[in-house]
């Protein structure tokens, strides 16, 4: 789980670049488009893609097949086409009016713009990305919808660029299966979160009987294959990590042994604060 390499990082950051280029080429244009896992993120222009197909048209398994037509209707079509995911976050986040939310790996901005809604002015969306093409779009599309509770940041997920406590949920839409340090990651999802904040995440998972190998076997590590975990892998980290509560739950085939998946835990009550 922290097996740390530049150079899938770097691979990944380019994979994720040439997505947002050409998605800012295509001008929001949603013609779906059939790519398999060593092209995927890298959608021709006026393409829809998912960072997770693999050798299969687009459709109800990912992208922004997986939000509903009322979720569609809240956004500029640019940040529907810059739906790159494996499942919708929405569903297991549970945000109310006035929350802090962190989106990990933000992307072109989708879940960031649905989370700001739930949330009211009362509430302010952060979205981390890695990706300077990616926080452009993303930026552009908060800009469009005429979205300002929200704050794009540059950084990397291993490293959040946010102080301890600072948040009540954590989401994410198939971005912690690309980082090559999980453990690291879900150390500094605990960071960032208030306690008794939540995450609410959707991310490709592996049945366990699926080994490092059998993984790579069906697609490549920036295609969400090769680095995702494990079922067991994702309850035991969050565990050590010091989370309560953890739960994963497929939800569809991303490939032979392989599923999109929404994960929950808790960070539990400091109960040093309680009366």
């Amino acid at each position: 789980m922290n097996d740390t390499n530049p150079e899938v990082r770097d691979e990944v950051r380019a994979h994720y670049a040439r997505a947002a280029t050409a998605m800012t080429a295509a001008d929001g244009r949603t013609t779906l488009t059939v790519v398999d896992t060593d092209q995927c993120c890298s959608p021709s222009p006026g393409a829809q893609t998912s960072c997770c197909g693999a050798d299969q048209e687009v459709g109800p398994a990912f992208g922004a097949a997986l939000y509903s037509a009322g979720e569609h209707g809240e956004l500029p079509v640019e940040a529907v086409a810059a739906s790159l995911g494996c499942g919708n976050p929405m569903l297991v986040a549970e945000l109310r009016h006035g929350e802090k939310v962190l989106d990990l790996g933000s992307g072109g901005g989708i879940d960031v713009l649905l989370s700001a809604r739930r949330v009211g002015d009362g509430g302010f969306v952060y979205g981390v990305d890695m990706t300077d093409e990616m926080l452009d779009l993303a930026r552009a599309n908060a800009a469009k919808a005429g979205v300002q509770n929200v704050q794009f940041l540059k950084g990397v997920i291993e490293e959040l660029p946010l102080p301890n406590s600072a948040v009540d949920v954590i989401i994410s839409n198939c971005v912690i299966n690309l980082s090559t340090d999980k453990t690291a990651v879900l150390s500094e999802m605990y960071r960032v979160l208030r306690p008794g904040g939540r995450i609410g995440i959707s991310d490709v998972v592996a049945q366990d009987h699926l080994s490092p190998t059998d993984r790579a076997q069906r697609g490549s590590f920036a295609g969400c294959f090769a680095g995702a975990l494990s079922r067991q892998e994702y309850l035991d980290g969050l565990t050590a990590a010091g989370f309560v509560d953890p739960d994963v739950t497929f939800t569809h085939e991303a490939a032979d042994g392989m599923h999109g998946a929404l994960i929950r835990a808790t960070k539990p009550e400091d109960r040093s604060t309680q009366a």
